[in-house]
């Protein structure tokens, strides 16, 4: 009876173990989205990482992207687009101030328009978005150290959610993270089917 209870033991491991056999392997390779060339984006760096400056970062977020995606939604053309918000930067500044204010809050911050914005590499699913400088609304809230969101205004695809990206630096750890586990899993394997005479 022991016997049979360990062998079942034995089987259930490795059935959650084993891969299923016949399985293809996913294509592993990082995709690239396109942006177009022609884009104008928005970040927003957040005072720090700490919750309430996160909060208050997702709140200008939230504030600002809808009052620009009314103003642009029915633009097709990149330069009208450009006057559009160049010409509205004071109207953006008066949608923060508000927001903060309404927090209860005194951070300073800063609105910049220009086509020389720095953007990290960053790794969203399977989409890589190379680092440069790329044409964008910045907005800096304090001291602007925390982590930032960011998306595209114009053409508008600010209902993509680029915000739950990690740097390549971050995914290549967790790439090895998932190496060392199955090279673990291997491991339990080998031990096992060696223990049982399976080898």
């Amino acid at each position: 009876m022991k016997k049979l209870v360990f062998f079942v033991f034995i089987s259930i491991i490795l059935f959650f173990t084993l891969p299923p056999q016949g399985v293809s392997q996913e294509n592993t390779e990082t995709d690239y989205q396109i942006i177009p060339d022609d884009a104008i984006r928005l970040r927003i760096l957040a005072n720090s990482d700490n919750n309430d400056d996160q909060q208050l970062k997702r709140l200008v977020r939230d504030q600002v992207n809808a009052e620009i995606s009314e103003w642009v939604q029915d633009i097709t053309d990149i330069e009208e687009a450009r006057r559009l918000i160049e010409a509205r930067i004071p109207e953006i500044e008066k949608i923060i101030a508000k927001t903060i204010e309404a927090e209860g809050r005194d951070n300073s911050f800063q609105v910049e328009y220009g086509k020389n914005v720095t953007f990290p590499t960053k790794l969203y699913g399977d989409f890589l978005y190379p680092a440069g400088e790329y044409e964008a609304v910045l907005i800096t809230l304090g001291e602007g150290k925390g982590a930032n969101w960011w998306c595209v205004l114009f053409p508008p695809l600010c209902f993509l959610d680029f915000s739950n990206g990690t740097s390549v630096a971050e995914a290549a750890e967790v790439e090895e993270k998932e190496i060392v586990e199955e090279e673990d899993d291997a491991e339990v394997k080998f031990f096992l089917f060696d223990w049982l005479g399976w080898s």
